[in-house]
């Protein structure tokens, strides 16, 4: 038997760091997607019977008055950066301001990310590239997957000469051959809070609330911080 979870691409490094901990307390594996947080909503919203939901604060709050999550189970987990990333081979790229970061995309010839329509990274980038002017000049290079982790894993084993990924730095730290390459610059910078709850058609309640609780507790911070969270 197992979990059936529903979350955002951003929460899967930390779960699977969890899972041995909580299949101790609670005798069930973790099954079931992440992915760009709108399309988990939409898979809730067609039907998808998930346990426990682990999405944007935002989505979260806009679940619970749909009636499709637990008001009372609500709890934040932390803060998540939308940054820049790198394969391991390649030098860093540091964008202290908007003008350093206009020159580090336009000097990509492929720049990695998710669904810039249904993930919260991928919509982010999208309204940067824009607000930098450079959206038409850069659109045959973006490499578009259906979420920041699958963007990642092709970013680092791409042949292109320059690439750069932009996404969630969960998604970053928890992807082999990829590196952490810095946080982008105020004006283009985004903290997302990411929370957990129960769905209101869950079958397995109290092991919901078993890994609630590990993804929240005092006793994690550490687990969280070496994601890639930061504390609210």
């Amino acid at each position: 038997m197992s979990l059936a979870i529903l979350s955002g691409g951003a929460a899967q490094g930390l779960v699977g760091s969890l899972a041995a901990e909580f299949k101790r307390q609670s005798g069930l594996d973790i099954s079931g997607e992440f992915g760009a947080v709108g399309a988990m909503a939409d898979k809730l919203r067609e039907g998808a019977p998930p346990d426990i939901l682990i999405l944007t604060s935002a989505l979260i709050a806009t679940l619970v008055r749909e009636n499709l999550a637990d008001g009372a189970s609500v709890k934040d987990i932390g803060k998540v950066e939308t940054t820049l990333a790198v394969r391991d081979s390649d030098p860093l790229v540091s964008a202290p301001d908007a003008t350093t970061l206009r020159a580090a995309l336009l000097a990509a010839d492929a720049i990695f990310v998710p669904d810039t329509k249904n993930s919260t990274a991928g919509i982010h980038v999208a309204k940067v590239l824009s607000q930098l002017g450079i959206a038409n000049d850069v659109e045959s290079r973006l490499k578009i997957y259906p979420n920041g982790a699958t963007a990642m894993r092709h970013m680092a084993e791409t042949d292109a000469k320059r690439p750069i990924g932009c996404t969630q730095a969960t998604e970053i730290i928890a992807t082999k051959g990829i590196k952490f390459s810095g946080s982008l610059p105020k004006g283009c910078d985004l903290a997302t809070v990411y929370t957990a709850a129960i769905a209101t058609k869950a079958i397995h309640l109290r092991e919901a609330q078993i890994l609630i609780d590990l993804l929240t507790s005092a006793d994690q911070s550490a687990s969280r911080e070496s994601a890639g969270f930061l504390a609210i």
